[in-house]
């Protein structure tokens, strides 16, 4: 072939590339789009969004609604029918290859004639963690992984956190003035910030299969510790209360229903108040305690064995302080509010167990302050997101 012949064809070849390339990460990107309107809902399953495709041509689409619910891959490919036959299915995390509640993905896309699969991500859960890529390639299906990986992994950070760690995700929420007090010296702490924020502070609670606080918390401020809008999945109220003291007069109790249990962790738990809590449907678990509370490693223990697999804390001091000394955190949000409150009395956001040296301090990381995915309101992000530095 001439030199100049061969010097086009490799251009044309890099064009074509490249065009494809862009073509996969556009198509990914929708995928991903479309997996983020089922947050909140699908727990404790992730949320998945998948896109069937030929060339730039979309065939069909589909995004995993509900636990229990039809997957993301069966939706796009019964969308597509026939046309799927030797087409592109992007996909945001692994197809499984286990039967659960539903029956495994892999499979149904070896027959829909699929040829080629772009997946974001794998997924770490022990019965699929490559298995469904395995059984793609074994069915002669060109298989591709790592596209928007990022992306994939920070929409579904709870997930994979707890499939990697095998105990719940641990999200520590806490609302707090400029100098990182959460109440004064009388435990007055409404509000520090304002309704904007509570907004998505409720907003946050659905992304999590439980919110988690102290008994302190329920006696000085009576929350319903509900999320807005509501999830049509229950999402359970937890409440650490070392020596069984929640008044049947609150409303967390008065709210408790099938929709929004509430479960309360205790060290003790005298007959009698038990059978008053039990009585109005309130589960009441016993778990192992340290110096006089609730331990926090017990307590994710008591949710993880009831599926809970991903919880949101967000107070009081103590209870922050015990799950940030004991290093079971896997992400921060605060608010802060522009205030100043001084005081040597006030109240700070992390009590516990006082450090002995500055080296003792968790360092933490920001997570990027746009999501790779669209969040539910237009305004601003009202809060920071810290992790722990890895």
């Amino acid at each position: 072939m001439p030199p100049r012949l061969r010097t086009a064809c490799w251009a044309a070849d890099v064009s074509s590339a490249r065009t494809s390339l862009a073509t996969d990460e556009r198509l990914m990107r929708r995928a991903l789009e479309l997996a983020a309107r089922g947050l909140g809902e699908t727990n404790p399953n992730p949320v998945v969004g998948c896109v069937v495709a030929r060339a730039e041509r979309v065939l069909g689409e589909g995004y995993h609604h509900r636990a229990g619910g039809a997957h993301a891959e069966v939706l796009a490919l019964r969308a597509a029918g026939a046309r799927a036959r030797g087409a592109t299915l992007y996909v945001t995390l692994e197809p499984c290859s286990h039967h659960g509640r539903t029956p495994p993905c892999a499979p149904l896309v070896s027959e829909a004639g699929i040829a080629r699969v772009v997946a974001a991500t794998r997924d770490p859960d022990p019965r699929v963690n490559g298995h469904g890529l395995a059984f793609l390639r074994r069915a002669g299906v060109t298989v591709t992984c790592g596209l928007c990986e990022p992306e994939a992994a920070e929409l579904n950070t709870r997930f994979l956190t707890t499939a990697r760690r095998g105990r719940p995700f641990v999200l520590l929420k806490a609302a707090l003035t400029l100098d990182g007090r959460i109440a004064t010296a009388a435990g007055r702490s409404r509000w520090i910030t304002g309704a904007a924020a509570r907004r998505q502070a409720r907003f946050l609670r659905r992304l999590h299969d439980a919110v988690l606080v102290g008994i302190g918390t329920v006696l000085a401020d009576d929350p319903m510790l509900l999320p807005k809008p509501m999830t049509r999945r229950p999402l359970t109220r937890v409440v650490l209360d070392t020596h069984l003291r929640l008044p049947l007069a609150t409303r967390v109790v008065a709210s408790a229903s099938p929709r929004t249990p509430v479960l309360v962790l205790c060290a003790e738990a005298p007959a009698r108040r038990r059978r008053g809590l039990e009585t109005r449907g309130i589960a009441v678990v016993e778990v192992a305690e340290a110096d006089g509370r609730v331990e926090a490693t017990a307590a994710l223990e008591a949710l993880f064995e009831r599926g809970l697999t991903s919880v949101m804390i967000e107070g009081g001091s103590e209870v922050l302080g015990s799950f940030l000394a004991a290093r079971l955190v896997d992400e921060v949000a605060l608010f802060r509010a522009p205030l100043l409150l001084g005081g040597r009395g006030s109240l700070g956001a992390f009590g516990g167990p006082d450090p002995r040296d500055i080296g003792d301090a968790l360092r933490l990381e920001p997570v990027p302050e746009q999501p790779p995915f669209p969040w539910p309101w237009r305004t601003p992000t009202l809060f920071e997101r810290w992790r722990p530095k890895r």
